[in-house]
């Protein structure tokens, strides 16, 4: 697939749940919010980047500690969620601008933050990305990416990008810890520190989320029912489909 193709999955795919990841308990709430606006306090002055914000979560927690929030994504739609709800919540020191991770369009050493949520299992070339974000970060500045992560072994890494592809056809890939260290590490970032939390995903509403196809959700179930109980006892499969998996939250600064 080739990158035009696979900008087109994404806006297709996002554009139409726009308003769905808005009101979306997994990303509405988690503990790395307060981490985040730890991060921040103190500093109204700085300049924040929400790469890949989605319905702009991470956007509205640290609007209120900050100077200016910039919330870039790739779907158009998603950011005319942002925007509205930005100012029906009188953050107006938000604003929006539409784009790929790959090619950000501001200039050299912009932002003292740069925090991601989500959004990199999206990306179609990570490292370009990631040196992205270094080029934008003031020195100094700092970086926070906060993803799914695959396991490290092949036969639940195998697993779980299947089932995120099945679910949504813009997935990429989820990467492992050690893939994420050195990605952080060849775009000249220097890694803070990470660390692991478990996600629990309640499966109607992951599924109803991104509208997957019933043919896509049934194709889901069979492979969770059919996979050894390693995998069942990693992921924590229950019965109506509903698993858990791990989520890294990363500290990087140039």
């Amino acid at each position: 697939m080739s990158d035009k193709a696979h900008v087109q999955v994404v806006q297709r795919q996002f554009g139409e749940q726009a308003s769905a990841y808005l009101s979306s308990a997994v990303h509405a709430q988690g503990a790395e919010f307060a981490l985040l606006q730890a991060e921040v306090a103190g500093r109204g002055e700085a300049r924040l980047l929400d790469l890949g914000c989605g319905a702009g979560h991470v956007s509205f927690h640290v609007a209120p500690l900050v100077g200016e929030v910039v919330a870039y994504d790739l779907s158009a739609q998603m950011l005319d969620v942002v925007a509205a709800a930005a100012q029906e919540r009188g953050l107006g020191n938000i604003r929006t601008e539409q784009g790929p991770a790959e090619r950000l369009p501001f200039a050299d050493g912009s932002f003292d933050f740069v925090f991601s949520r989500y959004s990199v299992h999206h990306w179609i070339d990570v490292g370009q990305a990631l040196r992205e974000v270094r080029r934008v970060l003031k020195p100094g500045g700092v970086a926070a990416f906060i993803d799914v992560i695959a396991p490290g072994t092949p036969l639940l890494d195998t697993h779980l990008q299947a089932v995120e592809l099945l679910r949504d056809t813009s997935h990429v890939r989820d990467y492992a810890a050690a893939e994420w260290l050195r990605l952080v590490g060849e775009a000249g970032l220097q890694v803070r520190s990470h660390a692991r939390q478990r996600l629990r995903l309640e499966f109607a509403s992951w599924v109803e989320r991104m509208r997957t196809p019933e043919v896509f959700r049934a194709a889901i179930r069979a492979l969770q029912q059919a996979v050894g109980e390693e995998v069942r006892e990693y992921f924590e499969i229950a019965a109506d489909g509903s698993f858990s998996t791990d989520v890294l939250v990363l500290w990087a600064k140039r």
